[in-house]
């Protein structure tokens, strides 16, 4: 079995890249968002200061519990943890000796400090998928621990197991992904017309987007089924025993998330994706090995077998997912030249499907995962010298061993929540040691795109103010998010623009249900600077105006043909008006100021945050970094971190 060396280094170093992007991203916008003038003060919801271990851990641990011990307020303490992740995985991506466990560590406990204080702008799929990928990279990392003179060495033989940890999470990210759009029972997803729908509609297009929304319907049928056999049978490949399956495996997935990046701005998660199928990879891949003499003395019977492993099975299998594409998809060439497809099953059938499958599934971990173990203690006493290394490296496996299968067995819950039977199935034990460590974000359910939205349209909330009872309404325009309709989308991943895409998921509600948003009603009334750097264009640079109101519009992609409604050379969208989202309020209406005060937004009286040397230094930071723009942020230190490994040849 070919080792995981090139393939643990590209693990480590691309989590650093992400963590950088990840703290980078989030730094810019923090006062904007969390600060004591933001529209969700982290200060409201973090605790007060830890006296012990047993208090900081409790609930929902963070390190902003201890920060007050060091003079500091809650907003310079979440910009001190943002600008320690950044500094400390730029350096693990330039120096490759400081990507060991210890930093992976701090990397991981500073963005789970950030995430339970960062409220619902936290609270995504991504961010989640960063913690539980993040926790893994402190097992997949060396220690560099020196015992009893042992040599310290960034490889070991336990690498395949917790890289098998890596390969399991892709798995339960896709897998789950794929079945939760036919379990939500979404008519797009059923009726394969998701995508004429998900390009104009997805939070933050980008301008390919509007390209791909223009192909024939037939096609972008034709894409959903390719999706559903990427995201369905395809990760079971993951786990396949021929290896150019598991290649054609990763680079189907290296393919889906590539062209989602081309047409949405879905941040650092799509490369996220990507960093997980490195665990789908090997060192032969990248050292071809050199054909021997004995190579060529093998009997016919080997060479008969490797025909059959390497040819015969692949294609096999290559037959029978074709075949059952064409079957369940009722895949059919058409004499205009097109491919028609609709699905041949129906929910009934789908579900007893799941059931059956779901045993499977997790007999299949167990088998893999207990063929990491075996191989890497025959490794151990294999190719270890003296006896002191061979049990030292030994004792490593037994340990990662027994963590890994800990890490599988909690994992269960999560993977199994998409089918009742299975989830209430497994041992009460694994269920209760879950929710036990749930704070710690180890492991998750994942389910992206569950249902299509924006069907009838796409729906965006426009804010508009004025100054006088019967004046002119002027439109506030976010960075990113869709509002003049001359205006082209932009491409902004992998910052993650946070703002914006809360005010796409308020788009799909009402303001009841997103009580932030009042909170940045009052703050564009009160002309609040944190709030409006996350804004493009403030219509009253002057004053801030007196009375403000939100519509809700729905929006379409223009067409690229005369024949069609919405057919224009000039704008890239088509709106128009659906309904009042929040009615005309001023920052004196009663109703208004009491909801913010019950919130603790307005505080009379409230005694000013302690100032101190080391906070001065934390807003001069601040100060000179300014309200800089984040994908120019995030992408120069990026660049510069290249650069550096580029002048001192320090890649990997």
């Amino acid at each position: 079995m070919a080792g995981v060396r090139v393939a643990k280094d590209l693990f480590l170093w691309s989590m650093s890249v992400i963590y950088l992007f990840a703290f980078g991203s989030l730094y810019v916008q923090l006062p904007g968002l969390f600060g004591d003038n933001g529209i969700l003060p982290a200060r409201l919801v973090v605790k007060p200061a830890a006296n012990s271990w047993g208090e900081l851990l409790d609930d929902h641990p963070t390190l902003l519990r201890l920060t007050p011990k060091l003079g500091l307020s809650t907003q310079s303490a979440m910009d001190l943890l943002c600008l320690a992740g950044i500094v400390t995985s730029f350096m693990c991506m330039v120096f490759k000796g400081l990507r060991d466990t210890v930093s992976f560590i701090v990397l991981w406990m500073l963005y789970l400090s950030l995430y339970h204080a960062g409220q619902t702008f936290l609270w995504f799929q991504w961010d989640i998928l960063l913690l539980e990928t993040g926790f893994l990279a402190i097992l997949v990392a060396p220690l560099n621990l020196n015992v009893f003179g042992l040599r310290s060495s960034s490889y070991h033989h336990h690498d395949n197991i917790t890289m098998w940890l890596v390969k399991w999470l892709l798995f339960r990210l896709m897998f789950a992904s794929g079945v939760v759009k036919l379990t939500s029972k979404c008519p797009t997803w059923w009726g394969l017309t998701a995508l004429v729908y998900h390009f104009e509609t997805q939070c933050i297009p980008t301008p390919a987007a509007w390209f791909w929304s223009q192909f024939p319907t037939w096609l972008l049928k034709l894409s959903v089924v390719i999706t559903y056999f990427i995201e369905i049978p395809l990760p079971f490949l993951f786990f396949a025993p021929v290896r150019c399956l598991r290649l054609f495996a990763f680079w189907m997935q290296v393919l889906l998330q590539v062209l989602i990046m081309i047409t949405g701005n879905y941040n650092f998660f799509n490369l996220l994706t990507i960093v997980l199928c490195f665990s789908l990879l090997d060192d032969e891949l990248f050292f071809r090995k050199k054909a021997s003499g004995a190579k060529t003395k093998r009997s016919l019977i080997w060479t008969i077998l490797r025909i059959i492993s390497n040819v015969v099975f692949p294609l096999a299998v290559f037959a029978f997912s074709g075949f059952f594409l064409v079957k369940l998809f009722g895949l059919h060439f058409e004499k205009d030249y097109t491919i028609q497809s609709n699905i041949q099953f129906d929910y009934q059938k789908f579900t007893e499907w799941l059931k059956f499958i779901m045993p499977y599934t997790m007999w299949l971990g167990v088998l893999s995962l207990g063929y990491e173990i075996f191989i890497s203690v025959l490794r151990s006493l294999k190719e270890e010298k003296s006896q002191v290394q061979k049990v030292w490296s030994l004792l490593k496996v037994v340990v990662f061993g027994a963590v890994a299968v800990g890490m599988f067995s909690i994992s269960l819950v999560s993977l199994n929540v998409i089918e009742g039977e299975s989830y209430w199935r497994l041992p009460s034990t694994v269920r209760i040691w879950h929710k036990r460590v749930e704070s710690f974000e180890l492991t998750s359910s994942y389910g992206l795109f569950r249902v299509m939205t924006g069907v009838g349209g796409r729906p965006e909330v426009i804010i508009e103010g004025r100054n006088r009872l019967n004046g002119e309404w002027k439109e506030y325009e976010f960075l990113y998010k869709p509002g003049n309709v001359s205006r082209a989308p932009p491409i902004v991943a992998p910052h993650q623009p946070r703002l914006d895409w809360q005010l796409w998921f308020a788009a799909l509600g009402n303001y009841q249900n997103n009580p932030w948003f009042l909170n940045l009603i009052y703050r564009l009334l009160t002309g609040q600077k944190e709030v409006l750097d996350l804004i493009a264009h403030n219509p009253f640079p002057s004053a801030p105006p007196k009375y403000m109101r939100a519509t809700l519009y729905h929006y379409h992609f223009t067409k690229d043909q005369p024949d069609y409604d919405g057919y224009t050379t000039e704008d890239w969208w088509t709106r128009t008006k659906h309904m009042e989202y929040l009615p005309e309020l001023m920052v004196q209406d009663e109703t208004f100021v009491s909801y913010l005060k019950s919130a603790n937004i307005i505080q009379e009286g409230r005694p000013p945050e302690p100032s101190t040397i080391f906070g001065s230094i934390l807003d001069f930071i601040r100060a000179q970094i300014g309200g800089t723009e984040g994908f120019t942020f995030v992408m120069s230190l990026f660049g510069l971190g290249i650069a550096i490994q580029m002048l001192n040849g320090l890649f990997f």
